[in-house]
This record gives C-alpha cells, sequence and structure tokens, in this order.
C-alpha cells in the first residue's frame, strides 16, 4: 500500500519517504494501526506504557519492553532483542493502545517472551540490515534449485533474515511432513548462516506474499485481517452461491475469508423463512419448494411432475398454507396463493447515450448516403457537360467567324486572263 503523498518504488522504500521505509502515518506497510490517542496526553502523575510494537517483515509484529526509557513514536528504526544477535524492526505503537493489543492477544506485560529493545537503530545497523535483506531474492531461488536437486515435496516460499544478518528463517509449505535435515546442512554449507525452518499454511503463505483478490482490491490477509477463521462451504449455501471451487477460492486455493463477512446477516434473514424441505398436499397435487430469494422474500414453488412450470410465493403465504395445514384445512392450488407476473411491467435496458458504443465507427454506410454522393456525383457530371458544350460551341463559332475573315481578306482578280492549253 501507498500513502497520499509519496509512490512506492521497486525497492523496499517508497520515493519520498525520509523516515528510512516507512512514513509518519505507517501507511506504507502491512497491518498498519491508526494510534487516535497520539494527540492526547495521559493525565499528571500517570507514566506512559513501557511496551511498544514492532512490526518486521511482512507484517510480522512482536511486543517489546523499553526499559530505558526510550522516547520512541510511529516510524522509528529500533535495535530489539533476539534469541541470538540482535533484530532491527519498525515501531507500529507506542502508548495505552499497546496496552490493548496485548490484553486481546492475551499477552502479559511481565512475560518472558516479551523481550526489551536495546536502542534506536544506527546507522550501521541500518546499512547491515538492508545488505542482508537484499540477499534474499537471490538465496530463495538458490534454495529452491537445492530442494529440487534433493527431491523434496515442499516450496519455499519467502526468507526472512535477522538484523544483524547472522540468521535467516526459510518459510516452506508442504502438504506432507518433510525429512529437510539433509537440507539444512546443504544451506549452511552453501550459505554460511543459521537456518530456521518454518512450516506455514497456505493462507500465512498468500499473507505474507500478498496480492489483488478477485474483488481488484487487495488481499484482506495482508492488509488488516490477522485472524483466519474456518470457512466452510454452508457458508456459501445460507448464500444461495453456487458451489463453484474457482469461484469460491481465493489466492490461497482455499475458500474466502469475506465468505463470512455477511454470513450472520444472511442466517438472521433465513429466520423469517419457511424451510426449504416444505411439502404441500394440495388437490392439484404435491409441492415442492426449488428456489428462495432472500432480499425480495420470494419462494418458488412447483408440483410434482410438472418441475417446469414454477409458482411464485410470498414468505407470508407460504407461512399461512403452513397454518392452514396444521388446521388441517385443505388447499386448492398453489395459483391461489402465486403471484400474478403478468401485470408486472417488461424490463429492457435501452442504450441512453448511442456514443457509448465501442462499434459505432465500424458501422456500414447506410444507402441513403450511398444515394445522396450518387445524386451528387450526377449533378456534377452533368455541369461538367455542359460547360465542355459550351466552350466547343464558342471554338466552333470561332473557326467559323475566322473563316469568313480569311475569305473577305482574299484579293478578287476580275480581269484574270485565261491561258490557252497547249495541245
Amino acid at each position: 500500500m501507498a500513502c497520499t503523498n509519496c509512490s512506492t518504488s521497486n525497492g523496499d522504500a517508497p520515493k519520498g519517504c525520509k523516515s528510512n521505509g516507512t512514513c509518519g502515518t505507517d501507511s506504507c506497510n502491512k497491518l498498519t494501526v491508526f494510534d487516535w490517542l497520539a494527540n492526547m496526553k495521559s493525565p499528571d502523575g500517570n507514566t506512559t506504557f513501557e511496551c511498544v510494537e514492532v512490526r518486521f517483515k511482512n507484517g510480522r509484529k512482536e511486543f517489546f519492553r523499553n526499559p530505558e526509557k526510550l522516547t520512541l513514536s510511529i516510524g522509528d528504526v529500533v535495535a530489539t532483542e533476539a534469541q541470538s544477535g540482535h533484530d532491527v524492526g519498525v515501531v507500529t505503537l507506542t502508548g495505552e493502545l499497546v496496552k490493548i493489543q496485548m490484553k486481546k492477544k492475551k499477552v502479559k506485560e511481565d512475560a518472558p517472551e516479551v523481550l526489551k529493545i536495546y536502542r534506536k537503530a544506527s546507522q550501521k545497523d541500518i546499512d547491515t540490515w538492508q545488505e542482508a535483506r537484499n540477499r534474499e531474492e537471490s538465496i530463495k531461488v538458490r534454495a529452491r534449485e537445492i530442494a529440487l536437486a534433493l527431491k523434496l515435496e515442499m516450496k519455499i516460499s519467502d526468507i526472512e533474515f535477522q538484523g544483524d544478518g547472522s540468521k535467516a528463517s526459510f518459510y516452506y509449505t508442504s502438504d506432507e511432513r518433510v525429512d529437510f535435515r539433509q537440507l539444512i546442512k546443504e544451506f549452511a554449507k552453501e550459505f554460511n548462516i543459521r537456518i530456521d525452518m518454518k512450516q506455514i499454511g497456505s493462507r500465512q503463505e498468500a499473507s505474507r506474499l500478498g496480492g489483488v483478490g478477485s474483488c481488484g482490491r487487495e488481499l484482506c490477509c495482508s492488509t488488516w485481517l490477522t485472524d483466519f477463521r474456518s470457512v466452510n462451504t454452508s457458508a456459501a449455501r445460507y448464500q444461495q452461491l453456487s458451489l463453484n471451487p474457482q469461484k469460491l477460492a481465493g489466492q490461497c486455493g482455499k475458500l474466502k475469508c469475506c465468505l463470512n463477512y455477511e454470513l450472520d446477516s444472511y442466517q438472521d434473514a433465513l429466520k423469517n423463512f419457511p424451510s426449504t424441505d416444505t411439502k404441500f398436499i394440495t388437490e392439484k397435487g404435491e409441492a415442492f419448494c426449488h428456489k428462495i430469494d432472500i432480499f425480495k422474500g420470494l419462494m418458488w414453488f412447483s408440483y410434482k411432475g410438472d418441475f417446469s412450470s414454477w409458482h411464485t410465493l410470498k414468505t407470508e403465504d407460504v407461512h399461512k398454507m403452513i397454518q392452514m395445514v396444521k388446521e388441517k384445512k385443505s388447499i386448492s392450488s398453489l395459483e391461489e396463493f402465486s403471484l400474478d407476473n403478468s401485470n408486472e411491467p417488461e424490463k429492457s435496458f435501452t442504450n441512453a447515450v448511442a456514443e457509448d458504443s465501442l462499434t459505432r465507427f465500424d458501422k456500414p454506410k447506410t444507402k441513403k448516403k450511398q444515394k445522396s454522393r450518387q445524386r451528387n456525383n450526377k449533378a456534377k457530371n452533368n455541369d461538367n457537360s455542359t460547360s465542355g458544350n459550351t466552350a466547343d460551341g464558342n471554338k466552333k463559332e470561332a473557326t467559323q467567324s475566322k473563316g469568313k475573315n480569311n475569305r473577305n481578306n482574299k484579293p478578287r482578280n476580275k480581269n484574270k486572263s485565261a491561258t490557252p492549253k497547249q495541245n
């Protein structure tokens, strides 16, 4: 995700971000938190909460104590305690909200797993951290090649280096149990670091790698969702969705987490609906329910043996029919309660703006335009012919007048003597 005042680059740090890879609002990172108590001062005499929340690569967050009473704010890069050596992370939350988060995740303040913060990261710590991060992609490619050479059924999805560069955690997914003892030896020999193999599920893999869902937005698991609840196909049945695994599956290959978002609303709406297994014995025959519409409150029934013709009934009418059955009253037919669909106006789509068609320029020329063009061409030809005829007539008149002038200009010899022919 990118904030409004900077654009994300190919590297880890966004363009224009002068906080070493994070913004003051922390909106360039995954699983961001808005500190709504940041502008509020604590009452006099109350000390700020000692623990802070620190984020590491791909949304991994942990809580740390601040025994040195360092003045920390969101976005500060700190060096934290690790099992061996030290790690480098970014502060994402401070103050009283950390206490609420720790209570929500059931982490006690004095628990042994809550480690401490050493100091604010120096430039040397940040340089070592960035060098280790730059090695992750090349090491991941080489690690996959080694796993394929050993013929192991596993997929190495991500690698996370510790801040001091002495340890690397390899995250992998596998459907079966993998014996990676030989693999760890090959990794340690190849990369000269301590190896920690961590198996994760397909949902955790999608949350670490991120992506774009079918809705066009970033994955919920990589932006704000932290708990992965089980999703069943019954959630799709309650919402009247087609049980197509290609449409119901997300990027992880499992059922989409968003199927649970509106499930409670659908279950509340279905409480007012009769059961879909409801059957009626009418005078015309036995009737079954085929389909329901939760939003319109309609149900479709048909007679046994005549499944092609469906009758639309409201839920109120179905409840009336059920009450009649309980009172042992006879039901004449479904047509008595069905809606008359013939009175409804036919709905048709009309394009108000004809220019919206993408093929509006591909339409052939109409005959009217062709006829008008032919008429124009004929008129032009007629004009040209008449102008040619007048020009020819003028030329003829000019030549005739010239001939007459030449005749008139010739001298006439009236006294011409006739010479006798010699025999």
